[in-house]
């Protein structure tokens, strides 16, 4: 009996057991669980939830495709190789001009004093500009003799700052590692032989084997790189795109490798719009816009953000290639405006047109000098009908047809040939 005594009497002590209060407010887990034998869990015991931070991502250390992309997507480029990197993330962090290898520190030494002596020589070249500078030209022989010996020690000053840092190996370093600045001399010229090595000529063959070159212009010799990207898609030249990616406004990088601000102009050009009633070929401006700065260090070109009553002359007109007609080439051209003038666009306006466009005397008249160019190709696909009804363009179901061309001379008929006589006779 003491046992069954035993268990209404513990319930009833739980029933008058009074509510868990904490802060001066009553804790609603004190009544739903009121008949449990069980402690109740205080709030410090709760499992709290645990903040996922997001790891920070070195561009130096990055080394898996999966980081690189998200690097990208912050937009932030990854520094060096992916191998470099990997390597980096065992290392001990020694800067690279303390590396401790005797051969290496040896040839630094040799390099420093060599490029102490060309420091030496650069001093010597600017104390003699100066002297010319402030010399009267009758002594010089001229204004112009002045001016063309300016020019010359100039040069000189210039390949004497490239022979200091070209054999450093911080310089290539922090070159490979995209960090260096392009307003100094060699990360230029280190550019440009970069450039030249492989894209130019590259761009040269595309767009002589195309016949960019002479159909457009007689001659260019391109010393600015470009490079064109439409959204994320980037285009080498004379690649085929797409009319629904091609249909927004491109985006353009330039590199240039001589110091300075200056003007351009940037045209796009499709030589090969057909023709109808002349059964033939015209130019069809796409692009037209004037007075864009560019820069050693401004190298971002977005059209998109060009001003629309000051620099452009003719808004972006999609790229269609009619069905039936041959691929069309597109073709960008930089033309640098003459000692940084402005042109006066307003004027431009009322006299340019968008077909019939003729860049040969567009750049005669306006003095230009072509400095770089860029082509893509196109042809009718299975968005070009929708593009064209969306920039309001005709023509989408007019299908162009080779036209046999009948031969000037009458065909020759082959005489009748005899038939040989058999060699035997039966008898």
């Amino acid at each position: 009996m003491s046992g069954c005594r035993q268990a209404p009497r513990s319930l009833t002590l739980l029933c008058r057991q009074k509510p868990w209060v904490q802060e001066g407010r009553v804790h609603p887990a004190a009544f739903l669980r009121s008949f449990t034998t069980s402690p109740l869990i205080p709030d410090e015991a709760l499992p709290k939830p645990v903040s996922v931070s997001t790891p920070t991502l070195d561009p130096a250390l990055v080394s898996t495709p999966k980081e690189e992309r998200i690097l990208m997507r912050m937009g932030v480029k990854p520094i060096g190789s992916r191998r470099r990197r990997a390597a980096l993330q065992s290392s001990m962090n020694i800067p690279f001009e303390q590396l401790p290898y005797q051969c290496f520190q040896e040839a630094r030494r040799i390099l420093l004093a060599d490029r102490e002596e060309k420091l030496k020589e650069i001093e010597v070249v600017r104390a003699r500009i100066a002297r010319l500078r402030e010399q009267d030209a009758v002594v010089s022989g001229g204004e112009k003799e002045k001016q063309t010996r300016l020019r010359s020690m100039t040069d000189q000053l210039e390949k004497l700052k490239i022979l200091a840092d070209v054999n450093d190996p911080v310089v290539k370093k922090r070159y490979e590692d995209g960090v260096g600045d392009m307003n100094k001399p060699i990360y230029r010229y280190l550019a440009s032989k970069e450039w030249r090595k492989y894209r130019r000529p590259l761009l040269v063959q595309r767009i002589t084997q195309m016949s960019v070159i002479p159909d457009i212009l007689p001659h260019i010799d391109p010393v600015m790189d470009i490079r064109l990207a439409f959204s994320r898609h980037a285009v080498q030249p004379g690649d085929f795109v797409d009319s629904r990616v091609s249909e927004v406004l491109p985006k353009l990088r330039v590199q240039v490798f001589d110091k300075g601000e200056r003007l351009i102009s940037l045209v796009v050009v499709d030589p090969d719009a057909p023709d109808i009633e002349s059964d033939a070929f015209k130019y069809r401006c796409h692009f037209l816009a004037a007075n864009i700065k560019i820069s050693p260090t401004e190298t971002s070109l977005p059209l998109s953000k060009l001003s629309s009553d000051a620099q452009v002359l003719l808004p972006w007109l999609p790229p269609f290639a009619q069905k039936g007609s041959p691929y069309h080439r597109y073709s960008i051209f930089l033309l640098q405006q003459p000692d940084g003038k402005e042109l006066d666009v307003a004027a431009l306006r009322e006299t340019v047109q968008r077909d019939g466009f003729n860049l040969r005397a567009f750049k005669d008249k306006h003095l230009l000098r072509p400095v770089g160019v860029h082509m893509f190709r196109s042809i009718w696909d299975s968005g070009t009908a929708g593009v064209m009804k969306k920039a309001g363009i005709e023509g989408a179901e007019v299908e162009f047809k080779r036209k046999r061309v009948e031969p000037l001379k009458k065909p020759v008929l082959p005489l009748p040939r005899k038939k040989p006589e058999p060699q035997w006779k039966f008898r």
